[in-house]
C-alpha cells in the first residue's frame, strides 16, 4: 500500500464534490467588510458560519492594542514558550486567565486545538483511563490518542452512562480523567454539568470542561456555562479558545491544580510550537477585559439567537437545540445538505454546512454561528434565504 492509499477516501469525497459543482469546505473569502459581513465570489455576503460570537474582530480597542505591540515587539517570537518565546505579556495573559475564571494558574496554547491536545497528553498516559462524552470534538479525541490512555466513551451528555463506566473502573476511577464540553459545536446543545459534577465527586475523578463554545456567551461574566451552571468551583480544569468570543488565535486551560507548572513541561503541543504572537496576545488581553463587562453584548447576542431560532422554526425546520449562539438546522441527506448550503451561498448568506463522520449519528445538518454584531435586519435575511430553500414548511403562525 503507497503512502498515500489511505487518502483514497479524501480524494472520493473531493470528486464527489466537484461532480456536483459544491465546494463547501474549500470558500475563500474575497474580503472581510464587518464582522458580519464578507466578500465571496464578488458579492457581498452575510457571515453567519464564524463563531465571532461578540463580534470582537474588529473591536477598536483589541486593534490598538494589537497595532502597539506589532510596533513595539515585532511580528512573531520566532520560538517556543520553553525557548525563547516567553515573553512577559504571555505570562500576564495566563494569570489574567486564571483570574477570570477565580483558578490557581493559566497555561497559554497557540490555538485552541492545541489546548486540548497538550492538556489530555499531559495529565494521561498508557495505563491512565480518559472518559469522553462520544460527540466530543475532534481535539479531545486526538489529545487522547496522543496521551496513549485508555479512551473510554460514554454516551452524549448522559451522566447516568459516565457513572457505570466509571463503576466497572473500580479503584482506578478516582485516578480518572473527565472531558466533556459546555456547549457542543454541532448542535449547541449544553451538557448538564451539575449531574457530571456529581457523578465526578461520587468517584472522585478529575473534569475538565471545554468551554470554547460558551465562553462570553453564557454567564453573568461570561465565564460560560460553568459559571451560569453554578459549578466553576468545582470543575479541575477549565479549557477555552481566543478564536471564538476573543476574536482571536489561541487557547489555554485555567485550573487549581498545584502541578499547573509542572503540566505545561509535559505537554509536547506546549513545549514544541512556537508561541503567539504579541500582536495576538496584546489584543486577546484587551478583549478579555472586554468581555468581563460585555452584559450588553451579550444580551444582544441573545435576542439575536433567540430571533433567528424562532424565525427557522416557524419556517418548519428542526433544530439542534434551544436558542443558543450555535443554531443548527438538521437537514438528513448528505447531498441534499450541500446544495441546500449552496443555494443559501448563492442567496447571500454564508453558514457551515456539516456532515458525516463529523456529525452525531448519520445526519447532516446546516450551522448558524450568531454574533451579538448582526443586526434585526441581518437575521430576518438569514431567514429569508432559508425560507427560499424548496424545503421549507412554515408553520401556520410562521411568517
Amino acid at each position: 500500500m503507497s503512502l498515500n492509499a489511505r487518502l483514497q477516501a479524501v480524494r472520493a469525497v473531493r470528486e464527489e464534490l466537484a461532480t456536483l459543482g459544491i465546494d463547501p469546505f474549500g470558500v475563500q473569502i474575497d474580503r472581510i467588510v464587518t464582522p458580519t459581513e464578507g466578500i465571496i465570489h464578488g458579492r457581498r455576503t452575510i457571515l453567519a458560519g464564524t463563531n465571532n460570537y461578540l463580534g470582537m474582530t474588529f473591536d477598536r480597542g483589541c486593534i490598538e492594542a494589537a497595532s502597539a505591540a506589532l510596533e513595539n515587539s515585532g511580528t512573531g517570537t520566532t520560538g517556543s514558550r520553553m525557548a525563547n518565546g516567553s515573553y512577559a505579556a504571555h505570562r500576564e495573559l495566563e494569570l489574567e486567565l486564571a483570574a477570570f475564571y477565580g483558578k490557581r494558574d493559566g497555561i497559554v496554547f497557540s490555538t485552541g486545538y492545541q489546548a486540548n491536545l497538550g492538556m489530555i497528553s499531559a495529565l494521561a498516559g498508557p495505563g491512565d483511563n480518559v472518559l469522553i462524552d462520544a460527540d466530543s470534538h475532534a481535539s479531545i479525541y486526538d489529545g487522547c490518542k496522543l496521551s496513549g490512555a485508555n479512551i473510554i466513551r460514554f454516551r452524549h451528555n448522559d451522566p447516568a452512562d459516565l457513572a457505570k463506566r466509571l463503576r466497572r473502573l473500580g479503584a482506578d476511577a478516582a485516578k480518572a480523567l473527565i472531558v466533556i464540553e459546555g456547549v457542543y459545536s454541532m448542535l449547541g446543545d449544553r451538557a448538564p454539568l451539575d449531574e457530571f459534577v456529581r457523578v465526578k465527586k461520587e468517584f472522585g475523578a478529575a473534569l475538565m470542561v471545554d468551554e470554547a463554545h460558551s465562553m462570553g456567551v453564557l454567564g453573568e461574566r461570561g465565564q460560560g456555562l460553568v459559571e451560569e451552571a453554578g459549578v466553576l468551583d468545582d470543575i479541575d480544569y477549565v479549557v477555552g479558545t481566543f478564536s471564538k468570543s476573543l476574536g482571536n488565535t489561541g487557547g489555554f486551560c485555567v485550573g487549581d491544580s498545584e502541578d499547573m507548572e509542572v503540566l505545561r513541561y509535559a505537554s509536547r503541543p506546549y513545549v514544541f510550537t512556537a508561541s503567539l504572537a504579541p500582536a495576538t496576545i496584546a489584543a486577546t488581553r484587551q478583549a478579555l477585559r472586554t468581555l468581563e463587562g460585555a452584559r450588553d453584548l451579550r444580551q444582544r447576542l441573545r435576542e439575536n439567537a433567540e430571533r433567528l431560532h424562532a424565525g427557522l422554526t416557524a419556517l418548519g425546520f428542526t433544530l439542534g437545540a434551544p436558542a443558543n449562539a450555535v443554531v443548527a438546522v438538521l437537514v438528513g441527506e448528505k447531498v441534499e445538505a450541500l446544495r441546500f448550503w449552496d443555494h443559501l451561498l448563492k442567496n447571500g448568506v454564508y453558514v457551515n454546512v456539516m456532515v458525516p463522520p463529523a456529525t452525531p449519528g448519520e445526519s447532516s445538518l446546516l450551522r448558524c454561528s450568531v454574533s451579538a454584531a448582526h443586526t434585526p435586519e441581518q437575521i430576518d435575511a438569514i431567514c429569508a434565504a432559508f425560507a427560499s430553500w424548496p424545503g421549507a414548511r412554515p408553520t401556520a403562525h410562521g411568517g
